[in-house]
């Protein structure tokens, strides 16, 4: 069983209406610093993480007047340099928030864009934005030190479902809309846009960029899982094997990897370079047949996520259960009972997992631990500079090459 940490529960009005108070995504900063989820009814909620573990370990969850760890410097979108430490944030964003994510101009990347003359933000080398996908289709960009709105972006005419933003410190935005396109941003062009990319046929519920920045897979509604080349935004494949609508996607750590989770209760874990299916996680024993995975069932598998160790994948299911598998085996390492859960992530170090559910309320839960093996740390150091097809004319023993590709 694994152990539950702490909860940060929304405030409830005594006549609080059911629907519009879903947590309907959960973020971590790229560099560990914030945690923000979205508690229904419009607000975005941003905590230090430092401050939200001590909290839990003390048993309070209160940050109101915690003095958090001094921050020296930072810079905000201005430009200037100012005197802060991490503070929390209350958000009202004006309309339901579907879609949450933290951008990071960390590494330090030029704009794509050929008009560098003027640009109404400089966004400087320690900026840390978040962007919050909303019901009307807008996306709004805030400056998470100070909480401040920085940008607007208007385009898509249904809800924003998803967002992920490049994780080479471009701040190259992706944006998943139920109008059923993808939407690519330039956030160092003060947020143009660059591109759309259409191709599926209905809803599209969730984006993530592998490592690399170089690929982007969106799933959707009707099986679609697609992968789409980010230097020249065209399709790269399709990847066929789900019998329902595929809600959650993620790479793992070294890009070697690409875990999504569907109606039809299972997570496919596939080799994204090549299109074939390395794993089935099943939540239905013994597994559905494909008229029955394609209907209505109480197994549908929410969301997935991978840790960043490469070896633990997390997955929340309507069956009331969320799940903690190792990638080497096929049945869940950890179990933890989570009723109305709907979606979840690792923090950055991949210690604790954090779990949002209907009600607006967070839960969080410590992550199997365990030592990675020298030969995993060396695949997965290998699997970061290498594709599948570079793997499979090296010169080893055959042995060695299934290894180094997930099958064995």
């Amino acid at each position: 069983k694994a152990r539950p940490i702490g909860e940060l529960l929304a405030p409830v009005a005594p006549f609080d209406q059911k629907s519009g108070r879903e947590t309907w995504t959960v973020a971590f900063a790229p560099d560990g610093s914030y945690f923000a989820w979205s508690q229904g009814h419009r607000i975005v909620k941003l905590v230090p993480w430092s401050r939200c573990l001590n909290d839990f370990s003390v048993g309070t969850a209160d940050f109101s007047n915690v003095a958090g760890p001094r921050r020296l410097s930072r810079q905000n979108s201005d430009g200037q340099l100012q005197r802060s430490e991490p503070r929390e944030h209350t958000i009202d964003c004006g309309d339901i928030v579907w879609g949450l994510a933290f951008g990071s101009s960390v590494p330090e990347k030029q704009s794509r864009c050929v008009n560098i003359e003027w640009h109404r933000f400089k966004f400087g080398q320690d900026q840390l934005l978040l962007a919050t996908g909303l019901n009307n289709g807008r996306i709004k960009i805030w400056d998470v030190y100070t909480g401040k709105l920085l940008l607007n972006l208007m385009d898509h005419t249904e809800v924003v479902r998803d967002l992920t933003f490049a994780p080479d410190g471009s701040l190259m935005l992706v944006s998943a809309s139920r109008d059923k396109t993808l939407r690519v941003w330039d956030l160092k062009d003060d947020g143009n846009m660059v591109k759309v990319l259409r191709g599926h046929q209905n809803w599209v519920y969730c984006c993530a960029f592998s490592p690399d920045s170089a690929v982007l897979c969106s799933v959707g509604a009707g099986k679609a899982v697609f992968l789409w080349d980010m230097d020249k935004y065209t399709l790269i494949r399709k990847l066929e094997g789900h019998h329902n609508d595929v809600v959650s996607c993620e790479f793992s750590p070294d890009g070697a990897l690409l875990a999504t989770a569907s109606y039809d209760t299972r997570v496919i874990v596939w080799d994204p370079h090549v299109g074939s299916v390395l794993l089935e996680l099943g939540h239905l024993f013994p597994p559905p047949s494909p008229i029955f995975a394609g209907g209505a069932n109480d197994r549908w598998v929410r969301s997935v996520a991978f840790c960043h160790d490469g070896l633990h994948i997390a997955t929340v299911a309507d069956d009331r259960l969320l799940r903690f598998w190792n990638i080497d085996e096929k049945s869940p390492q950890a179990v933890a009972p989570l009723t109305n859960g709907i979606c979840c992530a690792f923090s950055t170090d991949g210690s604790v997992l954090a779990a949002g559910s209907r009600d607006g309320s967070v839960h969080f839960w410590a992550s199997p631990r365990s030592i990675s093996s020298l030969q995993h740390l060396c695949r997965m150091a290998l699997r970061r500079v290498l594709p599948t097809d570079k793997v499979q004319t090296l010169p080893i023993p055959p042995r060695m090459v299934e290894y180094l590709s997930y099958k064995i």
